[in-house]
């Protein structure tokens, strides 16, 4: 920039010079010769010359000024340009990372709108759910809360009828070891009963605290016979005992049950549970189920641990009771057994546990003077497909024998048990089947049939009976509401037989030859008043070797829901008892078919 200022100087210079020059150079005028008036001589050529370039360079030197202070600003221009550029390259980025974070800032803020949406949302649905729960547990509470505890009542009316094609007498329970034979008057006549007796009511209480959970169950029903209950015109039952039971449940898997309940060897639903809608009883009408069902109800004390979802296992002990021949039922009279040794001179004599059928003390069912209470160990599994379970029982029984020659008398104790499973697998999840059975010795107690535990041996003490027990079960779920069921099982007792003397064969036992009076095995007539003859019944009788049944029916629900379960059954069954053959090998064999009916409303 100063190169080109200085040409332009230079220029301006030697045209300034040139100028001059040629104005220096014209012609001179021609002299008039006249005489002028002399004037003032004016400046040299040399003085305007300097003047010229004292001009010039005073020009020159304003435009090296200016041309300095323009370099100035062009700099200042260059360096705020370069300032600007920096600054907009600044702003640019600036502008990106405020575009990211606004982006980012704006996707924030959209997240959280929507998740304030979705809690509003949720918030409402929770606040509806609420409010419907509180105005669900005010008109119609699932629980009753009475100081600090829930009050869960339970049970259902029924409505029931039962038609057998041979009379037992015995209401809608089947008595099954006390079937009449085809000798007998009642194999005769058929018979029907209506009852409400199986009707049930039932009160869970359940108080929770900082280590588990404290309950109490209560169940009854009017199956029981008092000494004043009749069908005769008030039909009036008493109130029955059927469960009560407490529980200390501990938050580690923990608990521990008392009172009556459920036997330990009966079948659960899934674990090990107390409460009776999680026993898995067959789908019958009849209150006395199916031959081949292993249960009791009775009191026990268990102490069970659950270690996850998949197992669980408990030890209990439980009342004992001695069933023996001719006993069982639901009465378990005492009957008396005396056996000698023929021939041994030896004099044992045994009673075989007698007691008299008053008990003594007022009641009407006999009382064994049991030496321990029954032992019960049991695991249970479930994997995800079904539920398995194994188990084991330790009973023992005690006499007391009797020698009339040493004139002494000893208590002598036996012990007996078995060990049983059950398996339940659905198959999907429209079928359920099921196996369950018991064997072992003196557990006939644990059948559904209640044959019999013991015999009396010779020398009077008593020996356990091998017993069996096996039921097999199909539930078809064929709509929801319609359930189809069929059940199969049976109680097996087998037979023991003494010799006493070889000469003279005198046998004992159970199920033995001798013990079986098959004969007048006929319906007999005494003519007492002539013209009218009067029948009695026939002496045949026997040991019981075993019970079978085969039921099928089904349950219908007409509703299930908040206001309870409306629902009606249908069941047929099919039952043999067969008798241990005489001498003569006849052996009677008893053949009952069954008809019920049941319609039912259950508490929600």
């Amino acid at each position: 920039m100063n190169l080109n200022l200085n040409k332009v100087a230079a220029v301006i210079l030697a045209a300034s010079i040139a100028g001059s020059c040629a104005w220096a150079s014209d012609a001179t005028p021609p002299q008039k010769h006249k005489t002028k008036k002399a004037e003032p001589a004016g400046p040299s050529v040399q003085d305007q010359i300097d003047g010229l370039r004292h001009d010039l360079q005073g020009q020159i030197d304003s435009l090296k000024s200016d041309l300095a202070a323009k370099d100035a600003q062009l700099r200042q221009a260059q360096q705020q340009a370069a300032d600007a550029q920096a600054a907009a390259a600044k702003a640019a980025a600036d502008a990106s990372a405020s575009a990211s974070d606004n982006a980012a800032a704006v996707g924030s803020l959209q997240t959280t709108v929507n998740d304030l949406k979705a809690n509003q949302a949720s918030l409402a649905t929770t606040v509806s759910d609420e409010t419907t729960k509180i105005k669900q547990s005010i008109e119609s509470p699932n629980v009753l809360h009475y100081k600090g505890i829930t009050l869960t009542p339970g049970g259902f009316v029924a409505a029931e009828t039962v038609w057998r094609a041979h009379s037992t007498g015995a209401d809608i329970p089947t008595p099954f070891t006390a079937l009449p034979n085809p000798s007998a008057q009642q194999y005769h006549m058929s018979e029907f009963y209506a009852t409400s007796r199986q009707s049930r009511i039932s009160l869970l209480a359940e108080g929770k605290t900082n280590w588990g959970t404290m309950k109490g169950y209560w169940e009854a029903d009017w199956l029981g016979t008092g000494i004043t209950s009749n069908n005769n015109q008030s039909n009036s039952y008493v109130l029955r005992q059927r469960i009560i039971w407490g529980q200390a449940a501990l938050n580690n898997g923990w608990a521990f049950t008392g009172g009556q309940l459920w036997s330990l060897a009966t079948e659960d639903a899934k674990g090990l549970s107390n409460l009776s809608g999680d026993i898995m009883t067959p789908q019958t009408i009849d209150p006395n189920y199916n031959p081949g069902f292993v249960w009791t109800r009775q009191y026990g004390f268990r102490v069970t641990k659950s270690f996850s979802d998949k197992f669980a296992a408990g030890i209990a002990i439980e009342n004992p009771q001695t069933l023996k021949p001719g006993g069982g039922g639901k009465l378990n009279a005492g009957i008396s057994y005396v056996y000698a040794n023929v021939g041994s001179g030896s004099g044992l004599t045994n009673t075989g546990g007698t007691y008299s059928t008053s008990g003594g003390i007022g009641q009407a069912t006999q009382y064994d003077a049991n030496a321990t209470p029954d032992f019960i160990v049991k695991a249970a599994f479930d994997p995800g497909l079904g539920h398995y379970e194994v188990f084991g029982i330790a009973r023992s029984f005690r006499d007391r024998v009797y020698d009339s020659n040493a004139n002494t008398a000893t208590n002598n104790t036996v012990w007996g048990g078995g060990i049983g499973a059950s398996v339940r697998v659905p198959v999907k999840h429209i079928v359920d089947l099921g196996v369950k059975g018991l064997w072992g010795t003196g557990t006939g107690r644990y059948g559904d049939s209640t044959i019999a535990d013991v015999t009396v041996k010779p020398d009077g003490t008593f020996e356990p009976l091998k017993a069996l027990s096996a039921l097999g079960t199909v539930e078809v779920h064929a709509g929801p509401r319609l359930l189809v069921y069929a059940n199969y099982g049976g109680d097996y007792i087998g037979k023991v037989t003494y010799y006493t003397n070889a000469a003279t064969p005198v046998a004992s036992g159970y199920g033995y030859p001798g013990s079986e009076v098959n004969t007048n095995c006929a319906e007999s007539f005494t003519v007492t008043v002539p013209g009218i003859a009067g029948a009695t019944s026939s002496t045949c009788t026997g040991n019981a070797r075993d019970v079978q049944e085969g039921t099928v029916g089904y349950w219908y629900d007409f509703y299930r829901g908040p206001k309870g379960r409306l629902r009606q059954g249908i069941q047929y069954s099919y039952t043999t008892l067969q008798i241990w053959q005489n001498q003569t090998g006849y052996a009677p064999k008893a053949i009952e078919q069954g008809l019920w009916t049941s319609f039912r409303y259950y508490l929600p």
